[in-house]
């Protein structure tokens, strides 16, 4: 099971007049190893018990995640095509692309070392 769905699971207990120890085990009783920490138990239902709505995560800061556009992926193939000698600082300087960027596109997206 995912996070939203214990969470679910939470939520619908607390509402139901359960305590946190209670809904820990029901939970184990139901999932098992699987079933979640009775510190995760017991933070959604203060969560709940204060109020929240939403069983979804919150936004967060930091760092965003890593999108390699195909446009990138095709410039930095045709490149090496071009030239396979070619050193990832050298690509990266005549695609435009950060020689990072540039190694992660040869390693991930095109399986070449």
């Amino acid at each position: 099971m995912s996070h939203i769905e214990y969470r679910a699971v939470i939520k619908f207990l607390m509402l139901e007049g359960q305590t946190p120890s209670e809904i820990k085990t029901r939970m184990n009783n139901v999932f098992r190893t699987d079933a979640p920490s009775y510190s995760m138990v017991k933070d959604w239902a203060r969560s709940v018990k204060c109020g929240r709505k939403s069983i979804e995560d919150e936004p967060r800061s930091g760092r965003p995640p890593i999108v390699t556009l195909p446009e990138q992926t095709e410039l930095v193939e045709e490149a090496l095509m071009t030239d396979r000698q070619l050193k990832a600082k050298e690509i990266s300087a005549r695609v435009g692309l950060s020689k990072l960027t540039a190694l992660r596109i040869i390693h991930e997206h095109l399986h070449m070392n």
